[in-house]
């Protein structure tokens, strides 16, 4: 399979009950074209919105089985504080040689304003898209984001776009850096795993001292003596099942995704199919090579933690 259809990074969030209803209605398409990414205008910062997954197609939504996958587009104008300012700077002179003495803080925050305002229409635009998978086979909700705000962005216009949108934090019983720690410390990876040449440990408290290993295989011995210390695992490169390679840290965050060669072996039995068909294909693999990997995961870690009764409040 191609491996730019897999996911790059995923931040897994738990899809609760309603959320199969919610993608089963008629009029979806309807309702998220009053979301959709249409661009901002020359004084707007930034844009957002949902854009069509597939090049090509206007639709906002694709669903393959009990995969769906949505992509949210983010757009940004570039206005470096830096230029603001040394415009300012020279508008302020120009004012201050009119009236004969220095503008005021009040004076130069409406100058900087209307900088902003004279700079933006010129200002270049990056657009950026997140690609959004709601496994509703098995509950989850996958954000190709590496960054907490990217994925914040992505959970505010859910929920913008779907009042009360069925979402909580996934929570497990074992926390992962205490789990990878562990792993480290007796040299074995949970079933199915397996430990691969990267990982960071990290001392807690103020000083944060920390150990990296970077292509680099990992003395048993040495990190024995470094988690002795008090020192924990807070990032681990890892192998699920020799096919899909990935680095799991200590937020339960899963980042550098990438499909080994047992899942490419197929690439090329494709070849007559369009290029939808081969889209979809490739959702539905990764959509399920991934579940399974995170169904294994969370088992590793303990399974899931029981919140009930402890107030636990929809993320979106």
């Amino acid at each position: 399979m191609s491996q730019s259809q897999f996911f790059k990074n995923a931040r897994v969030y738990r899809l609760t009950s309603g959320a199969a209803d919610l993608f089963a209605a008629h009029d979806l398409d309807e309702h998220l074209a009053k979301f959709r990414f249409i661009g901002g205008t020359n004084l707007e910062m930034q844009s957002l919105g949902w854009a069509p997954p597939y090049e090509g197609h206007d639709s906002l939504i694709r669903r393959v089985g009990d995969a769906v996958l949505m992509v949210l587009r983010t757009s940004k104008k570039l206005l470096p504080t830096s230029v603001v300012n040394e415009v300012a700077k020279a508008r302020a002179a120009e004012i201050e040689e009119q009236q004969g003495y220095k503008a005021g803080r009040k004076q130069m925050k409406e100058i900087k304003e209307r900088v902003t305002d004279e700079l933006l229409p010129k200002a270049f635009s990056v657009s950026r898209d997140t690609r959004v998978l709601f496994d509703l086979a098995r509950g989850f909700l996958v954000i190709d984001a590496a960054s907490s705000a990217k994925a914040d962005e992505v959970i505010g216009w859910l929920s913008k776009t779907f009042d009360q949108f069925p979402l909580e934090n996934l929570y497990v019983a074992t926390s992962p850096a205490q789990a990878m720690t562990g792993w480290l410390a007796e040299d074995e990876a949970p079933a199915n795993f397996s430990i691969d040449q990267d990982t960071e440990l990290r001392a807690s408290g103020e000083s944060g001292a920390a150990i990296r290993y970077v292509k680099h295989s990992i003395d048993a011995e040495d990190v024995g003596r470094h988690i002795q210390s008090g020192k924990q695992c807070t990032r681990l490169a890892m192998t699920w099942a020799d096919r899909i390679s990935f680095v799991l840290d200590e937020g339960l965050n899963i980042k550098r995704i990438a499909p080994l060669d047992v899942l490419k072996e197929g690439e090329g039995s494709g070849i007559d199919k369009n290029d939808d068909e081969r889209r979809d294909s490739d959702l539905a693999l990764f959509a399920g090579e991934f579940g399974k990997l995170m169904a294994e995961l969370i088992a590793a870690l303990g399974g899931e933690k029981d919140l009930s009764g402890m107030g636990s409040q929809p993320t979106a």
